[in-house]
């Protein structure tokens, strides 16, 4: 399909690929090419069992040379009317206990076994329901990819990045996936297996430039809000929407983006509404290895200063098997917004704050500004300390004009923080 030729991946390079995984500590995920053995219909029906024999065979090798790997994935983009050809969700099902009868047998007594994953394609409600309910004992983990920003080449890519309608129609693809899980009896978890946003390769200067961490970060805390366990960013190098510079590998504006969300946002999530504008995009977590919470804010506006002034309250909610306190986010017309924090906390709240700008207020810029200093790596490739700004004060959080802040609260406690996701 698409022209490609045949390919191989000779075990001499699996073992420098295994040895460069080890060293820098990856979990890998590898995909397995799911068209083995099917035959393709004029129309792009693949018809026909897989035929695993060669991933068994690959499978057995990693697995006796003691490689680790996290997870084996079946296949890539086949699934609903797929992207070039398709397999019927029951073949697919059929196909995904085969390999997990692989994974079985080869890992025998071992206690934890890789993951078994599919389908690594675009949400389709009815094929995925009928997947999901026929590999109940078979699946770990349900995959789909998301490129909800249309095409790298149109010209309208910094617009849809910035319109709060085209994010939020991803949210009907995280819901609906969200509830043929929890309507089934499935144990399976869902994962978005890889995104880039905008596919064929991205757009150069948008996909890796500093406008597009306003995408990438609303994505995470979207995913996380609908109960994603992991979310795979295509790609770590490579295209135009890498994390990294793909001529001197230097990190692009999204790898930074993506290590403060590592580094700030735990597990538990904590549900948030925001009634204004949808140009302020708003996320809570509990803090990763810290106490208190973290508030992500993404301002979308190129002209209005957000103040955002922090209040509490004490509802307890149940979202998605979390226990959480609802944060409440209410924009008034000079454009303060408003969260509610515990009863009795003192008007002077400590925080640490890490202001996101683009270099020159450029958002085509590659260079990303963390509360007014320049990102970058030093000679020997170090990645440069990421340092808030201390604040204890009354005053709100100021959120500049097309500019991302994550505020860390370490003295406000929730319980919902104690509780294990």
């Amino acid at each position: 399909m698409f022209g490609f030729t045949q390919g191989c991946l000779p075990m001499k390079r699996w073992d420098e690929l295994s040895a460069f995984f080890e060293k820098a500590g990856a979990k890998v995920i590898f995909g397995l090419n799911a068209l083995i053995g099917r035959s393709i219909r004029r129309y792009g029906s693949a018809i026909g069992a897989w035929n695993y024999t060669n991933a068994e065979s690959f499978i057995r090798y990693t697995f006796e040379k003691n490689y680790s790997i996290h997870g084996w994935e079946l296949g890539n983009e086949l699934c609903g009317s797929g992207v070039g050809t398709r397999v019927s969700a029951n073949q697919y099902a059929a196909d995904t206990a085969a390999l997990q009868s692989i994974v079985q047998k080869i890992y025998g007594d071992v206690d934890l076994k890789p993951l078994v994953i599919a389908p690594g394609g675009f949400y389709d409600p009815k094929w995925f329901k009928e997947f999901i309910d026929k590999t109940t004992k078979s699946l770990d983990v349900v995959t789909h990819h998301i490129y909800n920003l249309g095409p790298g080449i149109d010209a309208h890519l910094v617009e849809k990045i910035l319109n709060p309608s085209v994010l939020d129609n991803a949210a009907g693809t995280f819901r609906g996936l969200l509830n043929i899980i929890k309507s089934s009896t499935t144990s399976a978890t869902a994962w978005v297996g890889e995104s880039g946003g905008a596919y064929n390769s991205g757009r150069n200067l948008v996909t890796n430039a500093f406008v597009f961490s306003f995408w990438y970060l609303d994505q995470l805390g979207m995913a996380s809000k609908y109960d994603t366990k992991t979310y795979c960013r295509q790609s770590l190098v490579g295209g135009n929407y890498g994390l990294l510079n793909t001529t001197n590998f230097v990190p692009n504006p999204d790898y930074y983006s993506a290590l403060l969300w590592h580094r700030l946002m735990g597990r538990n999530v904590l549900s948030t509404s925001f009634d204004g504008t949808k140009k302020i995009r708003s996320y809570t977590h509990c803090a990763k290895q810290s106490k208190g919470i973290t508030l992500l804010l993404i301002n979308l506006d190129n002209s209005t200063t957000v103040q955002a002034k922090l209040a509490f309250n004490s509802t307890m909610t149940l979202p998605y098997n979390h226990r959480s306190r609802t944060l409440q986010h209410k924009h008034e017309f000079h454009r303060t917004m408003i969260i509610q924090l515990p009863q009795g906390t003192a008007a002077e709240i400590r925080r640490e704050e890490y202001h996101l700008t683009a270099k020159d207020g450029n958002l085509h810029s590659q260079t990303m500004l963390l509360n007014g200093n320049i990102l970058s790596v030093d000679s020997s490739g170090i990645i440069p300390p990421l340092e808030p700004l201390h604040v204890i004060s009354p005053k709100p959080i100021s959120v500049a004009p097309l500019s991302i802040v994550f505020t860390h609260l370490p003295d406000v406690i929730v319980p919902a923080c104690n509780v294990q996701p």
